[in-house]
């Protein structure tokens, strides 16, 4: 079911919990005296979370002890997401990574929840920010890492395009069924994914053999995900390469072979169980035609990393097709 999170807070104890539902932990300051007003509106298409801010001045800090806190808790993965911010109105800084940005009407911007961030905002503001899992990016968590706090797309020709997608998608999602909206959503991140792709690529990031080798696999596991025999052995022998050299390949990248084989082929099959064209099409089928032939094992792997069955999962997702 879609989540959806409408508050107003009038002081900053209401402000921080009001953050903190909808994001991660933080911690707020304060940036002028006087009173204090913030509205934030969200919703989760399929794990995407997409927000709309209105606040006044006021920082947000995401610390260490955060950080710990969260994983303790046993939320590791919401401490383990990327979120893209589009500035709508007003101005602030983004600060991580050592790295510090100017937060202006139009700018995006990529930062990371697993590790230290500050966003100060020195006057009234309003912002769309995009919330998602590291593993729905189909890029080393360490290379993206060469991105935060640094303008997404400012010299790129898509960088217009996506800011605007952004835009138009976080005035349309709330107005669009249930299905409609996780595609839409997922749509969005494919197309940041592109940009930042192209991003590292300009600044010498995929420069490196591994990188490049990165590539070539994660294409091969893409187009033999139908293979119930895929596995670190074929993919390695189809590359020339041992296995340990295969696994070399990955460290850095926040998966294992085998993990990014079951995640690709888990996002496959959510995606077209949520797709209403296909209600028809049996869950068994769905999870042979991305290589998990054994239902028993698809429909415990898929509740391991979704957190519902197969089944369930499609009924709460169909049944939630509300305009």
């Amino acid at each position: 079911m879609t989540m959806l999170l409408e508050g107003t807070a009038h002081d900053f104890d209401g402000w921080q919990s009001l953050v903190s539902d909808s994001f991660v932990p933080l911690d707020t300051e304060p940036q002028r005296r006087g009173g204090f007003t913030g509205r934030i509106s969200a919703r989760d298409y399929d794990s995407v979370v997409m927000s709309q801010i209105n606040a006044d001045p006021h920082a947000v800090l995401r610390t260490p002890g955060l950080i710990s806190r969260t994983r303790s808790d046993g939320h590791g993965g919401t401490a383990n997401c990327f979120k893209v911010s589009l500035q709508l109105d007003g101005h602030g800084l983004l600060i991580q990574d050592g790295r510090e940005m100017t937060l202006a009407p139009g700018t995006l911007a990529i930062y990371d929840t697993s590790r230290p961030y500050t966003l100060s905002f020195d006057s009234d503001f309003s912002s769309y920010v995009m919330m998602y899992p590291q593993s729905r990016v189909n890029l080393p968590v360490a290379a993206v890492g060469q991105l935060t706090a640094t303008p997404i797309g400012a010299d790129h020709q898509l960088g217009a395009v996506v800011a605007q997608v952004i835009s138009q998608a976080g005035a349309m999602l709330p107005t669009l069924n249930r299905a409609t909206g996780v595609r839409l959503a997922g749509n969005v991140v494919d197309l940041l994914t592109t940009v930042m792709a192209d991003e590292l690529t300009a600044a010498g990031g995929e420069a490196d053999e591994r990188q490049r080798m990165w590539d070539e696999i994660t294409d091969f596991i893409d187009a033999h995900l139908s293979d119930p025999q895929l596995s670190p052995s074929t993919i390695a022998a189809a590359h020339f390469i041992s296995v340990r050299t295969l696994h070399q390949v990955f460290e850095g990248s926040g998966e294992t072979v085998a993990g990014e084989i079951r995640r690709r082929r888990v996002d496959r099959c959510r995606a077209d169980l949520a797709d209403p064209r296909q209600r028809q099409t049996p869950v068994a089928a769905i999870g042979a035609r991305w290589g998990l032939s054994d239902p028993a094992h698809f429909s415990r792997l898929f509740r391991s990393v979704v957190g519902q069955p197969p089944a369930g999962f499609r009924r709460s997702v169909l049944a939630n097709r509300t305009v």
